[in-house]
């Protein structure tokens, strides 16, 4: 059971994509030179959900072996928790809520993270966010047991359904595949996009492509 990355991003309905806003990733189980193709995915994909995902709800999405949580906010912050398939979604989302609540009591003018722009890689600047407590957390909690003390959060969480979708084709746009989303991306190195087409073509080792 292993969480690979936690993003919080801003999703506001005006702007026309996503911009991550603090990310911590876990991608030591990989081999060092697909860290960091890896990584580009990660944010890729939550950037990509993240303006898809109807404000105020949840949704999970099944990517080959793996699990794309997401918990949108009405004020347009969404939390993103990709795991593997044996880690429980239930732990998961909770863990986006506390997230986005400590996120917030760290930066409660949202002005301050309403005026943060996106390089393009995944970063963030002008002006940088600090939000060390996602890297301790996605550390943490690699262990769901270690989730327990915050389980009473789901009791409000119970009450908001989750959306499963199959694939992340399913969660696009009549129309839109994958494959063109990642040929257009500015978010992806040259490397990145042909380390996708070599994974795809190839069926290997990285279940995230």
């Amino acid at each position: 059971m292993k969480i690979l990355a936690l993003t919080l991003l801003r999703a506001l309905p005006h702007e026309e994509e996503a911009t991550t806003l603090a990310a911590a990733y876990h991608l030591r189980d990989f081999n060092y030179f697909q860290r960091g193709s890896l990584k580009e995915f990660a944010s890729f994909f939550s950037k990509t959900l993240a303006k898809r995902v109807p404000s105020g709800g949840r949704s999970t999405v099944e990517h080959h072996e793996y699990l794309c949580h997401v918990h949108s906010r009405s004020n347009g912050l969404v939390g993103v928790a990709l795991c593997d398939r044996e880690y429980p979604s239930r732990v998961a989302f909770t863990l986006l809520s506390k997230m986005q609540d400590e996120f917030l009591a760290a930066h409660p003018v949202e002005s301050s993270w309403h005026s943060v722009r996106d390089d393009g890689s995944g970063s963030s600047h002008t002006p940088a966010l600090t939000f060390p407590a996602l890297d301790a957390t996605i550390e943490k909690y690699q262990d769901p047991a270690e989730a327990d003390p915050i389980m009473k959060i789901q009791k409000d969480l119970d009450d908001t359904k989750v959306i499963l979708h199959k694939t992340i084709d399913g969660v696009l746009e009549r129309g839109v595949k994958l494959d063109s989303l990642v040929e257009k991306s500015n978010d992806l190195s040259m490397q990145s996009k042909m380390f996708y087409k070599q994974a795809k073509s190839q069926n290997s080792c990285c279940g995230m492509m």
